[in-house]
């Protein structure tokens, strides 16, 4: 049986692991990811448009200087995108987040594992996830501020015509910052195994050499 300390140190490690588990599966879920205004001009008048979406799916609203308001119409990402670096970079996204999710699937089995059984059993999942996530937090803004993500959305995804762009402006939703909450408890995750490794290894060290620690009587004898 895993001694007290073990059991403890691994059961919240694991818990870190199936908090991540499960905002993971809130992050892909959920469309707010980035929310987005963008000015356009047309024939009749200047509209603006706002954008909300996330991986998946999104809605858009259109609003004229005129004082019309379009309905609200939703859209598939994937669909309005089309072919072209905008797409590739969202599917690496979903990728990366999908392989974050499988680490930390096994992180959780790995981390309950230990906590109930010896001997240890390793693995690097919590480094994977962070891994995987940070990707993911860089490669959305890239995609979103680099490539003009909100910018191709807009023709298949509001059913709309524009001419000349005025300016956007970009807002990151709670799906995307929930990752920093991710990392921080993968990061705790981390941190712990870091513990319970060192200490291992000094107990390890100590065995290893008793005689270094014996008495000099002794050692004469």
């Amino acid at each position: 049986m895993p001694s007290r300390k073990k059991t403890c140190m691994f059961a919240c490690s694991f818990c870190s692991c199936v908090g991540s588990f499960v905002l993971l599966c809130v992050v892909l879920a959920t469309p707010q990811w980035v929310s987005s205004e963008l000015r356009f001009s047309s024939s009749a008048s200047n509209v603006t448009i706002s954008l909300s979406y996330g991986l998946f799916s999104g809605t858009c609203e259109q609003f004229l200087d005129l004082g019309l308001q379009v309905p609200k119409s939703i859209f598939q990402v994937a669909d309005a995108l089309g072919s072209g670096s905008g797409r590739n970079l969202n599917v690496a996204t979903i990728v990366v987040l999908v392989l974050a999710l499988l680490s930390s699937l096994l992180s959780s089995g790995f981390t309950c594992t230990n906590a109930v059984s010896n001997p240890y059993q390793t693995f690097l999942g919590p480094v994977g996830v962070y891994t995987w996530n940070s990707v993911s937090m860089i490669l959305f803004p890239v995609n979103v501020q680099g490539q003009g993500l909100s910018e191709q959305l807009v023709p298949a995804a509001c059913s709309t015509s524009l001419q000349t762009q005025l300016g956007s402006r970009h807002t990151y939703g709670y799906s995307y910052w929930l990752m920093l909450l991710i990392l921080l408890l993968n990061i705790a995750s981390l941190t712990i195994i870091y513990f319970y490794d060192h200490a291992t290894y000094s107990k390890k060290k100590e065995q290893e050499r008793p005689i270094e620690n014996a008495p000099k009587d002794v050692i004469l004898f």
